[in-house]
């Protein structure tokens, strides 16, 4: 397939009940057509994957176009500048989250880059660098636990953020990260109750919500199985 067919074949089976869900979770409709999740999952599949039709794709700009692009894109092949240029096109919280769960966190380049993007000021930017946290916590089942604890200062700094996408991240990092195991488990919770000393409204909810999950009884016989 080649772009502009794909364009055309995602305006096809758009759905402007769609569009009203995306306006209600606060996405940008301007440059979306109206495709569910599932749909363009299924679109990626006939598609298969393709990284120059990927870059093709990010850059004609539509909402959908940017989700189908991480999907049919090999994590392989991403380069720095590559996942800079994507990330700065970040402008909606499930954009930067289908990107990195899709593509960013496969590469091995997404270790560095939740240090390097969990500093900068760009909401949906910072907001990728914990999302990253979150990802590698579920999905990366080879990476150390000594790796997943110099996550725990970062995530520690970020919590006072108000921005509401900003601090949603850093929650999802927190609690991903202590129900990965009883180790990190314990960790989790060390730091949730240090966030939890910070005079902080972002700060207090980071670390009740978290500590709430982790406390969860379910959560943790999950854990020890």
């Amino acid at each position: 397939m080649e772009c502009q067919s794909i364009i055309e074949k995602l305006k096809t089976i758009s759905d402007p009940k769609t569009l009203e869900g995306m306006s209600r979770y606060g996405i940008k409709t301007d440059k979306a057509f109206g495709v569910s999740i599932p749909k363009i999952r299924l679109l990626a599949k006939e598609i298969e994957k393709d990284h120059n039709l990927a870059l093709e794709l990010w850059k004609s700009g539509f909402h959908e176009t940017k989700f189908l692009a991480s999907m049919i894109d090999d994590p392989k092949k991403l380069t720095n500048e590559q996942m800079e240029n994507w990330a700065k096109d970040f402008d909606s919280w499930d954009v930067c989250d289908q990107v990195c769960n899709n593509l960013f966190g496969k590469s091995p380049l997404a270790f560095d880059k939740v240090f390097e993007w969990s500093k900068r000021d760009e909401e949906f930017v910072k907001r990728a660098g914990y999302v990253l946290m979150a990802v590698l916590a579920v999905h990366d089942k080879t990476r150390a636990d000594e790796d997943l604890f110099k996550f725990m200062p970062v995530i520690f700094n970020g919590s006072t953020d108000e921005r509401i996408y900003v601090k949603k991240a850093v929650n999802w990092a927190l609690r991903q990260i202590g129900k990965r195991n009883l180790i990190l488990h314990k960790k989790a919770i060390e730091y949730a109750l240090d966030i939890q000393k910070i005079d902080s409204k972002s700060a207090k909810w980071i670390a009740s919500d978290a500590l709430r999950e982790l406390h969860n009884p379910k959560i943790l016989e999950r854990i020890k199985k």
